[in-house]
């Protein structure tokens, strides 16, 4: 039986860390929000999500349990986004932050369904559209995203748009599976460093801002999934236009060792 990669075991601490969160400081933490403050029995909705989330991340962390306990999140993940996700867009279809919201949960998702052996094919597929988004918002709000630069880089803006089409290239690519290994990496590593460069420091800083935290939340639980995701090209070279099938077997059950 294999042992459980670096992917997973960060996947699994951010979504132990999500749910210790909203247990510890109630309301609805990242990945889970927004949840109506209509929608019938939000409270217990929203311990519910936590319960899950921890639940699930301590399952990852065993390898006995860990494809269950990623099949687990997958199905409870993939309904949470069609009824709140999926629900904004079908009610305001002409708002881009509906679109946006729904691609940060289909990383999310991607990343489980990699983890759940689902079909790593489609869990690449749901990656790189949501990669596309992700790139068009710097390029629809390029004021507001420069504003995150930090400021000791230069030119602001020109950062903006760089990212922007580093992450519709990388959407492009995922989705042709043209050196998909290579654009799934960057695409990892550039949400890593968004999380990083742009987050940490304003969580440093002391900020109490709930805008704040709440990017710092799912950017880090971006970060995981996107890397659980780049790890599943793992063994195929970077230019690769191969599925590299072998890794839609559960990590941490028993995969041949490709390293």
């Amino acid at each position: 039986m294999g042992s459980v990669r670096p992917s997973q075991i960060a996947y699994a601490l951010v979504m132990i860390a999500i749910g210790l969160a909203g247990l510890i400081l109630g309301g609805v933490m990242p990945v889970w929000s927004p949840i109506p403050k209509t929608f019938p029995a939000h409270d217990a909705l929203a311990y519910l999500c936590d319960v899950v989330s921890i639940g699930c991340g301590v399952g990852l962390l065993v390898p006995r349990a860990s494809a269950m306990a990623a099949r687990v999140l997958l199905g409870y993940l993939v309904v949470w986004m069609v009824v709140f996700r999926v629900g904004d867009i079908l009610r305001e279809p002409g708002v881009f932050g509906a679109w946006d919201g729904c691609a940060e949960t289909i990383v999310i998702v991607a990343g489980a369904w990699v983890l759940a052996g689902a079909g790593v094919r489609v869990a690449r597929v749901l990656y790189g559209m949501a990669m596309i988004p992700f790139g068009l918002a710097h390029f629809l709000f390029v004021n507001e995203t420069a504003a995150l630069v930090p400021s000791y880089l230069p030119a602001h803006v020109a950062w903006v748009y760089v990212t922007g089409s580093a992450f519709l290239a990388a959407g492009a690519a995922v989705l042709a599976n043209i050196a998909a290994p290579l654009a799934a990496t960057l695409s990892a590593l550039q949400i890593g460093l968004f999380t990083v460069l742009v987050w940490v420091p304003l969580v440093a800083a002391g900020s109490r801002t709930p805008f704040v935290w709440s990017e710092f939340g799912i950017s880090t639980a971006l970060t995981a999934a996107a890397w659980v995701v780049a790890d599943s090209f793992s063994g195929a070279g970077p230019f690769s236009t191969q599925d590299n099938r072998a890794s839609s077997t559960p990590v941490g059950w028993g995969r041949p060792s490709v390293e």
